[in-house]
């Protein structure tokens, strides 16, 4: 294991502590059979990491770090020739991913950069030289194939015929990749060779009498290995197998690749390869209750290498969907797992998957591939992605957040989203669940929707019973076919990564809250990042104008008592920051200015954009129940036009604030006080 965080302080922010200390705990506690006893008697076996590593220890990009703060010192920037660049260079490409840390700019130049590590604990020999270095992270751990049988303990007297199968393998392996180098046809001989060998090895060894804990672990690693070699063999003959799903077309690229319970497609699987290898057959693996029937085969060239098959979806087939779930993500934080044993997987199964078995000088092999649809996009390009289960009505309420004042005279919109997957017509209703009392106008509105893609907007008006302070929830409901539909996703996709089916209830979280706005204000809105707060501003109602950043140099801002800055504003709209001026003027001619987080402490910092000196930093409180004592709970902030106490600020999820003021000039006057435990 190496963790980027140490549990102390040095880590910043309390969720980089936790990490860290959590990390620590769990290298010893995941081989402690005491510490999970339900995970034990389910037939999982206790699990010890071999080393635990600390970096960061001397911060990134440190030209030198002393001798004894660190145990590994690697050159991460030394070209890889299989990924074509550095390690430190491919980190930096998967930070850039995570958008919100503000890396899309950071890039890092080819050359030398050492990374220190610390060994914090271990469960093998120490290697360490005179001055406590090693030289790599699998220094005293045997890495090597025959090395499995000692992880037995004493059971490998059970199965004594293991480690010498295991170390004949080993030589299959390493004489496959000495040949391959001249070419890769050349590996195959030895490649078929170690996986007969591995095969017979992994049904002797399945009935071994030994632990049944420890025959599940070692078996799972010899599968692991037969994977690698059925892998290695299909590169070294060239196999190929490509299954195309032929599935209607929808409105846009998310919904191209989609089928709905009930519906029939074709797919067509070819195979291929640069060794003449004899096919001997290729058959389908479906889901349970899916069924298939393989269709006439066509005329012309290579048609004997390619098959299709007409088939059926189930009317109840599972969704292509995480296995994990939240009620509400706006609140968990943690998820629900619905299907356990995929819990180490980082997306769902696809639904059609596909093998050909072929020989090659009396040599059997196996190639899997999965059901993929191709889509022509805008730009004309070809893209795929694997075929997936959607629903044949996706639902979603719009807003997801409602804010009602107390004694509000007036009705809340609320509209639901109701989107075809199906290409059929569709006929059916959407009604709303809501508390007991509440009323909805109208009570339901009919459906219709046969354009697969399509979305309809069905708007209600809610009134609830009793407007009093409280929370609840309205749902939308659609009955259509003899089902209900109450939930709707969305497609989260990247071409490096794979494509996400994310999934959220139709519910509306209504809040009704006692809140007074004064007669008159208004309010102008500059969006940063991106955020929510204007439209709950106007449920509220409050007269709120969204000002566009590029159109705040030519705003007359005297319409307007205040100002609000949305999220990170001053991070990431260069607008904002060079009209800052515009901005403190508006404030000495007697407005409000709202200035809400920002992240760049640096350029927030060098920028000097406030009226006075103060300057951010990085701090934040993450433990969100911690009190907040109010500092000058007499100032006219806290009494008008609401009265604020600490009472309010309970319940708040996730943390209580973050990248607070760390100095500020006299002329500034500290209002709340709060910190972590």
């Amino acid at each position: 294991l190496v963790a980027r965080f140490s549990g102390t302080e040095r880590d910043g922010h309390g969720h980089h502590q936790a990490s860290g200390i959590l990390t620590k705990e769990a290298f010893r506690a995941a081989a402690d059979p005491s510490k999970f006893p339900d995970q034990i008697k389910e037939g999982l076996r206790p699990w010890q990491a071999k080393k635990f590593y600390m970096g960061n220890v001397c911060g990134f990009g440190a030209k030198s770090c002393p001798a004894q703060d660190y145990t590994l010192k690697l050159n991460t920037g030394t070209l890889d020739p299989v990924i074509g660049q550095s390690y430190v260079q491919f980190a930096m490409a998967g930070l850039k991913h995570q958008l919100s840390q503000g890396a899309g700019n950071w890039s890092v130049e080819p050359g030398d950069r050492f990374t220190y590590y610390k060994l914090v604990d271990s469960v093998v020999n120490s290697t360490k030289d005179a001055e406590g270095h090693e030289q790599g992270f699998f220094d005293g751990i045997d890495t090597k194939l025959p090395g499995l049988a000692d992880r037995l303990g004493e059971e490998q007297s059970d199965v004594m015929y293991l480690k010498p199968a295991l170390e004949e393998i080993a030589k299959d392996i390493d004489a496959a990749a000495a040949a391959s180098d001249k070419d890769a046809s050349a590996a195959l001989p030895s490649l078929f060779e170690g996986a007969s060998s591995l095969h017979k090895l992994i049904e002797k060894f399945a009935s071994a009498q030994i632990s049944a804990g420890a025959k599940q672990w070692l078996l799972m690693q010899l599968n692991v290995k037969r994977q690698q070699f059925e892998n290695a063999i299909n590169l070294a003959t060239g196999a190929s197998l490509t299954v195309t799903a032929d599935v209607p077309v929808g409105a846009d690229a998310d919904h191209a690749f989609m089928i709905v319970p009930g519906e029939k497609f074709t797919v067509t699987a070819k195979f291929a390869s640069s060794q003449p290898v004899s096919l001997n057959g290729i058959r389908l693996d479906l889901p349970v209750g899916w069924s298939s029937r393989q269709l006439p085969a066509g005329k012309g060239a290579g048609r004997a290498n390619t098959v299709s098959f007409e088939i059926t979806v189930p009317e109840d087939a599972e969704y292509t969907k995480p296995y994990w779930h939240r009620d509400n993500p706006e609140t968990e934080s943690l998820n629900h797992i619905d299907i356990a044993e995929d819990i180490t997987l980082p997306f769902p199964a696809a639904p059609v998957k596909a093998q050909a078995n072929y020989y090659l000088n009396g040599k059997g092999a196996t190639i899997h591939s999965i059901g993929e649809v191709n889509y022509k996009n805008a730009d004309g390009k070809i893209v795929s992605r694997a075929l997936a289960v959607a629903p044949l009505l996706s639902v979603a309420m719009d807003p997801v957040e409602q804010v009602i004042p107390v004694g509000a005279n007036s009705s809340s919109p609320a509209t639901v989203a109701v989107t075809c997957e199906g290409t059929e017509k569709v006929n059916g209703t959407v009604r709303l669940e809501t508390p007991t009392g509440w009323t909805v106008k109208p009570a339901q509105l009919p459906v219709t929707c046969s354009d697969r893609g399509k979305t309809s907007d069905y708007k209600f008006e809610l009134r609830p019973a009793d407007l009093r302070e409280g929370r609840a929830q309205v749902r939308a409901v659609v009955e259509a076919g003899g089902k209900s539909y109450s939930e709707g996703y969305s497609v989260v996709s990247r071409k490096d990564l794979n494509t996400f089916y994310y999934y959220q209830p139709a519910i509306q979280h209504v809040s009704v809250v006692d809140v007074k706005v004064p007669q008159g204000l208004k309010v102008g809105y500059i969006m940063g990042a991106g955020d929510e707060i204007p439209p709950v501003l106007k449920q509220i109602g409050m007269k709120v104008t969204e000002i566009a950043p590029g159109d705040l140099s030519k705003t007359d801002l005297s319409a307007y008592d205040t100002i609000v800055l949305g999220i990170r504003a001053y991070d990431t709209q260069k607008e904002v920051a060079g009209n800052n001026k515009k901005l403190l003027d508006f404030v000495s001619a007697g407005g409000t200015l709202v200035v809400q987080y920002n992240t760049d402490v640096s350029s927030f910092n060098s920028g000097h954009f406030t009226p006075y000196p103060a300057e951010l930093t990085r701090d934040r409180v993450s433990v969100e129940t911690v009190p907040v004592q109010l500092l000058a709970p007499e100032d006219s902030v806290f009494l008008y036009p609401n009265k604020i106490s600490a009472a309010d600020f309970s319940g708040w999820v996730q943390e209580r604030g973050l990248y607070f003021m760390g100095t500020w000039d006299s002329h500034f006057s500290p209002l709340l006080e709060s910190h972590d435990p």
